[in-house]
């Protein structure tokens, strides 16, 4: 363990459990338990309520107690990726501060409606689960500049994603899109979308309407780019990648 009075770094420590110790330091900002064998996150892990930082990745976590919606100081990084997780507590929507979080690598088959509550999150990590769909809530997320859906079994995009108006990089690769999702068209500041390994054949006309795009990745489909379409996004300076 390495710690000073506000950290505690228990990287991969060994642990199955998290110590004690970590109850004694009720001021504390950042803890990190990443690569140990935690199978339970206590429900007092609410009580620290001074937590900027917490990181839990590469554990063998099944579940978040409820208890988590009281770390309303969590402003910088949640990481909880790389676990056992089939599905998320609620209260991850109170962590209104929340600008960072990644639950990638885990089980999940949904993400709950109070995701769109995280009104300050800037980057959502969901990569490789098992969603087939996305809550309408996520609309609400109106600080989102990336969001990562990569391996999952996404056929659409709810359209609420439309109001997304920050969003800069959008990861769809490995999904089961056969269209390019209808909500996309309204998003100003799109500069990247990666399409990768879906079941795309054709391209909607409004892509090439997208302002700010800079890179499309339809790689590993059977996609056609209608000639017409291609130079307009070439001669703007969009990489189009087939």
């Amino acid at each position: 363990m390495v710690g000073t009075e506000n950290v505690l770094d228990y990287w991969h420590g060994g642990l199955s459990e998290v110590p004690d110790e970590v109850w004694q330091h009720p001021s504390l900002e950042v803890l990190l338990l990443p690569d140990n064998a935690l199978t339970r996150l206590p429900a007092r892990i609410g009580t620290l309520t001074s937590l900027h930082t917490l990181d839990l990745g590469h554990n063998r976590l099944t579940e978040l107690p409820s208890g988590i919606g009281g770390l309303t100081a969590l402003s910088r990084f949640l990481y909880v990726h790389d676990n056992r997780l089939a599905s998320l507590p609620d209260s991850l929507g109170d962590l209104k501060r929340l600008t960072y979080l990644n639950v990638g690598e885990n089980q999940l088959t949904a993400l709950p409606d109070t995701v769109g509550s995280l009104e300050s999150l800037v980057e959502l990590r969901a990569q490789h689960n098992h969603l087939t769909s996305l809550p309408a809530s996520l609309g609400g997320l109106t600080a989102l500049r990336e969001l990562w859906l990569r391996g999952n079994r996404l056929t659409s995009l709810p359209a609420s994603v439309g109001r997304l108006g920050r969003l800069r990089e959008l990861e769809l690769r490995e999904n089961q899109f056969t269209t390019v999702p209808e909500a996309l068209r309204g998003l100003p500041l799109l500069r990247r979308l990666d399409l990768r390994a879906n079941r795309l054949r054709e391209l909607p006309p409004w892509i090439g309407e997208l302002p700010a795009l800079e890179k499309l990745d339809l790689r590993w489909n059977e996609t056609v780019v209608p000639a017409g379409l291609l130079r307009r996004l070439e001669g703007r300076g969009c990489v189009v990648l087939r």
